[in-house]
């Protein structure tokens, strides 16, 4: 709710629906696992539970999206019966049905502490800092090993941009050890979570998408997405 680019950003209407409500059915539709909004905010779980959808209230002060989701999920699941949990983005619309299977594979490794996506971009949208690219090693022609992300276009040079999705699938003693840590430098400076765990030296890999929904930061689009559904 305290969105600086957005104010309200959850309870803004994409076809007469709340945000929040639109991006709760996608989680649903997955059927990967049952589905909690966790918000501080009474006017978010007054929607979704109208809409019949559970909410776990969290206290208003966290740093990040992961730090509010490990809260709820210690709350939901005191006796660690998740080993695996996936924080979906509010704020993060239309992902291709198979997207949060996608992130949760990347755990298969056990190497990989969190698992993320990411989508190939125009060089135009690399210059838009709403636009969080990923910086990566290349494992195969579908997945990378993060090794930065930021607001900036980058790499410098020619090839390829790729735009970070807001999806991360975490294993729990990693969320556990994330929502320990403090905010890092980076993550403060880029307004990055994720940059607190590559800090911290845990590893993120990424699975990579033919194409990615649309992420809402701006009113802009909001219009473009009303715009879209009355054509």
């Amino acid at each position: 709710m305290s969105s600086q680019r957005l104010p309200g950003k959850p309870l803004l209407e994409i076809d007469n629906e709340p945000l929040i409500v639109h991006v709760w059915r996608h989680a649903l539709e997955a059927d990967i696992a049952p589905v909690y909004v966790a918000t501080e905010s009474p006017q978010i779980a007054e929607v979704v539970e109208a809409v019949g959808g559970t909410v776990i209230m969290t206290k208003p002060s966290h740093p990040s999206g992961s730090d509010r989701v490990f809260e709820a999920v210690e709350k939901i699941d005191p006796q660690n019966n998740f080993t695996e949990i996936v924080n979906l983005q509010g704020d993060q619309l239309l992902l291709p049905k198979n997207a949060l299977n996608a992130a949760l594979s990347m755990l298969k490794d056990p190497l990989v502490d969190i698992g993320t996506l990411a989508s190939l971009i125009s060089a135009p949208e690399a210059t838009d800092p709403n636009a969080v690219k990923l910086i990566g090693a290349q494992i195969s022609p579908e997945r990378m090993r993060a090794l930065y992300f930021t607001r900036a276009a980058a790499p410098w040079g020619e090839g390829e941009f790729y735009r970070h999705i807001g999806v991360y699938a975490y294993r729990r003693a990693a969320l556990a050890r994330f929502a320990a840590l403090a905010p890092s430098a980076l993550e403060q400076r880029e307004k990055l979570e994720q940059l607190r765990a590559l800090e911290s030296g845990m590893r993120i890999d990424v699975k990579l998408l033919d194409k990615a929904g649309a992420s809402v930061d701006t009113q802009r689009d909001i219009t473009a997405l009303n715009s879209a559904s009355c054509s």
